[in-house]
């Protein structure tokens, strides 16, 4: 099981990853770009994904980790329950989030 000190560990793991807050809530962006925060609800995480399809596909997938809300419809993001995810699972849509974000020299010299 997954918890806020687990995100904000593998985040900051992420290459030129810094924590700055967003709507009131620790945000992680990687050059200013924000692609993970954790939300206001309390153990639930708010990532970036590739587009509305990626997301609505991830939360049809898994329903018990990971959501949507009429608020992020048109957005592409999904919220995932931090008690659902293992510590690895939560490091993998970590990345994936940070791989939207992130400019393409930055991603080529991560791999």
């Amino acid at each position: 099981m997954a918890d806020d000190d687990d995100v904000r560990r593998l985040a900051l793991a992420l290459p030129d990853t810094v924590e700055k807050p967003s709507w009131g809530t620790p945000g992680f962006r990687v050059h200013d770009k924000l692609f993970a925060r954790l939300h206001d609800q309390p153990g639930v995480l708010v990532l970036r994904r590739p587009s509305v399809e990626d997301a609505e596909e991830l939360a049809a997938a898994d329903p018990v980790a990971f959501f949507r809300t009429p608020h992020y419809a048109a957005h592409p993001y999904v919220l995932a329950r931090l008690a659902e995810l293992e510590v690895d699972e939560l490091a993998e849509v970590l990345r994936e989030a940070w791989e939207v974000q992130a400019p393409p020299r930055l991603r080529e010299q991560s791999c």
